[in-house]
């Protein structure tokens, strides 16, 4: 049975579609929604059409911006002969929040899952070969800061075997991050610990 107007109905169904949102939580949502002042509902709208029209990768290191190249790679006080690679912008997210890297990061947005027939075309990771190949000889250290999962650690073997002939420093982020575990939900102090213990593969 159908408790609210077809409009509310087709505003919870929306939202109950976002990551980490259920059926409860969508009618919260939709009803704080619903009740806000037309000027913070017509803004929040604005924001979401613009955002989604203007958010791009970057050309450098794959991130989501909304410039050509995003502030970390365009910045002049970075180490860009060190990069880390990570699986999503939010694991840079993550790491900035530590304030302990100055280097530079490559966003794979994604991982390699075998099991399900996601390979490395799926992934961003001709975009770092093609990066290694126009920053070479620069670039002295990868790290490899992939999560610790299963598909994780079989992401790090991959760019690892792939990049390991260039003679390119390649390190692991080390101990303190769980396996399973993911980067976003990591403190800082984890995280920071995790970098400085990196071991060389």
């Amino acid at each position: 049975m159908n408790y609210y107007s077809t409009q509310i109905t087709n505003l919870i169904e929306e939202l109950r579609h976002l990551p980490g949102i259920g059926s409860k939580s969508a009618q919260r949502l939709a009803f704080h929604i619903i009740n806000m002042p037309q000027e913070h509902v017509d803004h929040l709208a604005e924001v979401l059409v613009t955002a989604r029209k203007k958010v791009r990768y970057c050309s450098v290191c794959c991130t989501l911006t909304d410039t050509e190249i995003c502030p970390i790679c365009a910045s002049t006080k970075r180490d860009h002969s060190t990069i880390m690679v990570v699986e999503h912008t939010k694991d840079l997210a993550a790491y900035e929040k530590t304030g302990q890297y100055n280097g530079v990061y490559h966003v794979l947005q994604g991982t390699l899952v075998p099991s399900m027939g996601k390979g490395p075309d799926e992934i961003r990771f001709k975009e770092l070969e093609k990066r290694l190949d126009q920053d070479d000889p620069r670039i002295k250290e990868v790290i490899l800061a992939t999560n610790s999962s299963l598909d994780g650690e079989a992401t790090a073997m991959f760019i690892t075997k792939k990049i390991k002939p260039r003679g390119i420093k390649i390190t692991r982020i080390a101990s303190g991050v769980p396996i399973g575990g993911e980067l976003e939900y990591i403190d800082e102090v984890t995280l920071s610990r995790a970098l400085d213990r990196r071991i060389e593969l």
